[in-house]
């Protein structure tokens, strides 16, 4: 997949966008740029608008998702056609949700990584509420509160939240850059990688805050004990 073309990987916080339909096959567009995040790591596919610049016909924007290594808009009804001029309007209020709790989970991430050496077994971000399952042999609701406690601490601090990419070779020195369990990073011949200043460092392809503030405070919503190895934790940013 060329990464280039994938807009909210460099910039989280652009709305909108100038770009060409690249192809078309009924309801579903692949555009020449995108500011669309396609669903994928846990967070949901971007919603909004796609207006054909020559008459201003809206369709709206209800799934994206990678297909054939393309991200694919799927439009509300067909219409765009093959090198069709459009500008791409983002729901912000649902992306900018997204980016509080993205940051928000990589925070509570290392939190719990660092006082127990646990890594990712499964994760979900949705609007009201997110989840995060971690490789724990001990169920301890006491001590998920705790950490999400700390990490509001950390929050507090307001570090700043930086994306860059590195080349594959620096990347496979740095094993910790990998927080997911048993499942080796994608073949890629770069890496993005997101880096709390002082608090952590991840490879990821989901979207950010740019500072810890942004994202208000974590409340603890549930946990639960879902088998051997697998414990989960509810949250929810305020």
């Amino acid at each position: 997949m060329n990464t280039e073309n994938l807009l909210y990987l460099k910039d989280s916080y652009l709305k909108e966008v100038e770009t060409e339909v690249k192809s078309a096959n009924g309801k579903y567009v692949v555009l020449e740029k995108t500011i669309f995040y396609a669903q994928g790591g846990g967070q949901p596919f971007d919603t909004g608008k796609i207006i054909r610049l020559k008459d201003n016909k809206e369709f709206n924007v209800v799934f994206v998702g990678v297909f054939n290594e393309e991200v694919s808009h799927e439009a509300s009804e067909e219409g765009l056609q093959k090198g069709d001029k459009v500008k791409c309007i983002l729901n912000w209020n649902r992306r900018y949700m997204f980016m509080r709790y993205h940051t928000a989970m990589h925070l509570l991430i290392s939190t719990i990584n660092k006082h127990s050496g646990a890594l990712i077994t499964g994760n979900q971000i949705s609007e009201d509420k997110s989840r995060l399952d971690l490789s724990l042999e001990n169920f301890d609701k006491e001590a998920f509160i705790k950490w999400i406690q700390e990490v509001n601490e950390i929050i507090k601090t307001d570090a700043k939240v930086n994306n860059y990419f590195i080349k594959k070779d620096e990347a496979m020195k740095n094993p910790g850059l990998f927080k997911l369990k048993d499942k080796l990073p994608k073949d890629l011949e770069e890496y993005r990688i997101t880096e709390i200043e002082r608090v952590d460092i991840q490879a990821d392809g989901g979207t950010h805050v740019k500072s810890l503030k942004e994202i208000g405070r974590l409340e603890f919503v549930d946990a639960e004990n879902k088998g051997k190895g697998r414990k989960r934790v509810y949250f929810r940013v305020v």
